[in-house]
């Protein structure tokens, strides 16, 4: 089925695609299937309800939720209502979540309290009542708890299938230029940025990806595995809608599960990290695991796993790299299938849209550079954010004069009308799949008491990426290396917790024109060695 006429917003996107195959399956979701007709109707009523609770367009709504139907349902009804939907991470903790909530001036909440994988109502529990002052209300998917924590008692809480009960909302603000996306994104302080992106952008991406990696097939079906609350995740779930095929919502990340749905389902595509695949072959044997795939789209973060991408296609698996960040989009380029191995398995590749454009800097002249030169990354095209929220001096930092995104990575073009991914050009953690500013942990870790600074880095171990954290100790203080990793447990995403905590008297430095600069590299190595070592 070809796609519909671009649509101009996000709105738009869902009810073409439901007006023209209404009872085509949408979202697939345990025993429940989803058709088109029934997203558009539950969005629509989803969207009154939260209209009687307040929620106006240029509002925000979080939603803090796992890959269940009410995430794309509310994010739906958000885009009608021309709310902009706040994507809150389901491993986030007390601080953070108060943080992004507060921070937002979200209205509503949306969460699932009674979610038997996430303890949500332990987080909320540990949370500050007054930093949800803010919030008008408190939506609840699946079960209410018996007893509500002290953070939400004072709230009024409405369960999610009341939202449902309620008519089809008459009104429609959905706009190309309405905003509708906040994504969280480490930044330069330990305050992650608010990266917003509008309708139209949203919209014409998914169904240009959706275009470009053939999504249109009438047997396309793909696991929404990544959470919906990272644009890895949404992108790829919103660009298989587009194309008016479904999506199969994955809650867990446990590999055992995933390689069953994958079994029953039997995607044509998977999107995931180089972890995910490499357990994923672990678990399933045979000479092809997964036969239904075409190829699969992988993001690669774990330098211990370089030989994935043919270890992979020995067993019949065709692993492409992608390119992507919040500032951009998910899905921004892509690797070739048709390609050889060689050139598949680099992150990059080809920008989706034909409107994009990627550039490389020299960072110190600032010139620009012709392929095989790294350099400095910029990317302009139809699918770039309008900018950090309730942040102009950072957007003007990151956009160019000329519409360009500086995204600190480290890159170089292929001369194949494509770039190489190389590295990140700065201090900029990657944990799990996501970007953290290592000064996040640092700031939590200096809490505990007896320690006066704290420098983190990342290293690649087996089961994934982790940080591990080095510490200068105040006189006469000891390290307790249990007791700052539980501190980190109790304050951070599970991602951010350091695997090891190594006290030293001082850090490596060189010395520079502009002070001495702590030498992560030489860090990195000290932390390899002794996690590696006896």
């Amino acid at each position: 089925m070809p796609l519909a006429h671009p649509a101009a917003d996000v709105w738009t996107l869902l009810a073409d695609v439901a007006d023209r195959t209404p009872g085509a399956p949408a979202l697939l979701h345990g025993d429940r299937t989803i058709s088109f007709a029934e997203l558009l109707d539950a969005a629509s009523r989803a969207a009154q309800g939260l209209a009687d609770l307040g929620v106006t367009p240029g509002d925000r709504v979080a939603l803090w939720l796992p890959n269940v139907p009410a995430y794309p349902i509310l994010y739906f009804a958000c885009a009608r209502l021309g709310a902009i939907a706040v994507a809150v991470n389901t491993r986030y903790r007390a601080v953070e979540v108060a943080d992004i909530v507060g921070r937002s001036g979200a209205k509503v909440l949306a969460c699932a309290p009674g979610f038997r994988r996430i303890d949500f109502l332990s987080i909320l529990a540990d949370i500050d009542p007054a930093a949800l002052d803010r919030l008008t209300a408190l939506v609840i998917v699946g079960e209410e708890p018996a007893s509500a924590p002290a953070a939400i008692e004072r709230l009024r809480r409405v369960p999610f299938d009341r939202l449902l009960s309620r008519p089809q909302s008459g009104a429609n603000n959905a706009r190309p230029n309405a905003p509708c996306n906040i994504f969280t994104t480490s930044g330069t302080t330990s305050l992650p940025k608010f990266v917003l992106h509008r309708q139209g952008a949203i919209a014409n991406h998914a169904q240009q990806t959706a275009r470009v990696f053939g999504f249109t097939a009438p047997d396309t079906l793909t696991l929404s595995i990544l959470p919906l609350c990272g644009v890895y995740g949404f992108n790829q779930t919103l660009s298989t809608l587009a194309a008016g095929r479904p999506c199969v919502l994955v809650e867990s990340y446990e590999i055992d599960e995933i390689a069953r749905l994958i079994a029953l389902n039997r995607p044509t595509t998977l999107f995931g990290s180089d972890d995910m695949y490499a357990r994923l072959l672990d678990e399933v044997g045979g000479d092809r695991p997964f036969p239904s795939v075409k190829w699969a789209g992988y993001a690669a973060f774990n330098a211990a796993l370089g030989a994935l991408p043919e270890q992979a296609a020995a067993r019949g698996l065709l692993l492409c790299g992608l390119y992507g960040m919040s500032e951009v989009q998910a899905l921004y380029a892509a690797q070739p299938p048709d390609a050889a191995i060689a050139r598949r398995r680099r992150g990059g590749g080809v920008p989706t849209s034909p409107l994009a454009h990627v550039r490389v800097r020299d960072p110190e002249s600032g010139a620009l550079l012709g392929a095989g030169q790294p350099g400095a990354l910029e990317c302009a095209g139809p699918s770039l954010m309008v900018g950090y929220y309730g942040n102009d001096a950072a957007t003007a930092e990151t956009i160019t004069s000329d519409g360009y995104v500086r995204t600190g990575d480290l890159a170089e073009l292929d001369g194949e009308g494509g770039f190489t991914f190389l590295s990140r050009m700065g201090d900029v953690l990657r944990l799990s799949g996501f970007l953290v500013n290592p000064l996040e942990i640092e700031t939590h870790i200096q809490a505990v008491p007896g320690i006066s600074a704290c420098q983190t880095i990342a290293v690649p171990r087996p089961d994934g990426v982790r940080a591990a954290a080095f510490v200068i100790l105040q006189t006469g203080a000891a390290l307790d290396e249990a007791a700052v990793i539980a501190h980190c447990r109790q304050g951070l995403a599970s991602y951010k917790v350091p695997v090891r905590v190594f006290a030293v008297t001082e850090f490596p430095v060189t010395p520079s024109p502009n002070g001495p600069k702590i030498q992560r590299a030489r860090l990195r190595d000290m932390a390899m060695a002794k996690i590696s070592g006896p």
